[in-house]
């Protein structure tokens, strides 16, 4: 009984007013971070972001750490990320109850409580690099270079950097497929939207999904090409992966495009916070 109580209170917390809008919070910062992403990534294909941050998360948070309003904004957005961490976690126990059932209900037990998962890793990460932004106690920018050096040195880090590339590869994919068939809009409850917004939502998924979709895949590559080379150095990140992008042909439009789409994910996101995820 008890652990059926405490599992009802997290799930009560989970839908409480004040988590639901600290996480519509946490969606509007992360919109914030892909618009910003967005004008990076434009100002690198269009020569502007030669000595300007990297195209990355961490440069999206440290151009806004420039703004007037940079710190306290920051602030907002690390609570805002953390609350859509929290929010992703309790929302593993929604699925509980279907781990020890059979076939299609277990599977999709199974695959929405490690969706959540990931996104509350995500959305902790981020908000611990906003919080270090915002105290001016951030790292530098080979963090993911060091971080891959350092799990070459575990046993089997090779592999293991190998299937972490391909599964950011995987899900690169999966954002064309979701913003190609529309996929997305199963997880929206729009029943009370209108049609003018039904419509907004639905545009913007259609290129947000596939754009960041894309630049995913090409981070997820770089993190396999280091591991067949054994070099962390390939291992660039996401400002090497706009980077790759801007190095191939027709690389200024390419990257244009990918940007545009960054961006529509982001105001994806503002759209999203409007209305409740469908359970």
């Amino acid at each position: 009984m008890s652990g059926q109580r405490s599992t009802g209170g997290a799930l009560g917390a989970a839908d409480g007013d004040g988590l639901e809008n600290l996480a519509r919070v946490g969606l509007v910062s992360y919109g914030v971070i892909h618009l910003v992403l967005a004008w990076l990534a434009l100002q690198l294909a269009w020569g502007a972001g030669g000595g300007g941050e990297s195209a990355n998360e961490s440069g999206a948070l440290a151009t806004l750490a420039e703004s007037p309003i940079g710190k306290p904004l920051l602030w907002v957005v690390a609570i805002g990320l953390i609350a859509l961490a929290v929010w992703q976690a309790l929302e593993v126990l929604r699925w509980r109850s279907g781990w020890s059932a059979s076939g299609d209900t277990r599977n999709t037990a199974v695959k929405r409580s490690g969706k959540a998962v990931a996104k509350a890793i995500i959305y902790a990460a981020l908000a611990v690099l906003a919080f270090r932004v915002a105290t001016g106690s951030s790292g530098g920018g080979g963090s993911q270079q060091q971080t891959v050096a350092g799990v070459f040195g575990w046993p089997g880090g090779r592999w293991l950097v190998g299937a972490a590339g391909l599964v950011v590869v995987g899900v690169g994919i999966y954002h064309v497929y979701k913003g190609v068939t529309k996929h997305f809009l199963k997880e929206i409850d729009l029943a009370s939207a209108p049609a003018s917004a039904t419509r907004l939502v639905t545009r913007l998924g259609q290129v947000g999904y596939p754009g960041k979709g894309v630049a995913l895949g090409v981070l997820g590559g770089l993190l396999v090409w280091a591991a067949v080379t054994f070099d962390p150095a390939k291992a660039s990140g996401l400002d090497g992966a706009l980077r790759t992008i801007l190095e191939a042909p027709f690389g200024r439009f390419l990257l244009t495009l990918v940007a545009l789409g960054i961006a529509a994910f982001g105001a994806y996101l503002f759209v999203r916070a409007r209305y409740p995820e469908r359970t």
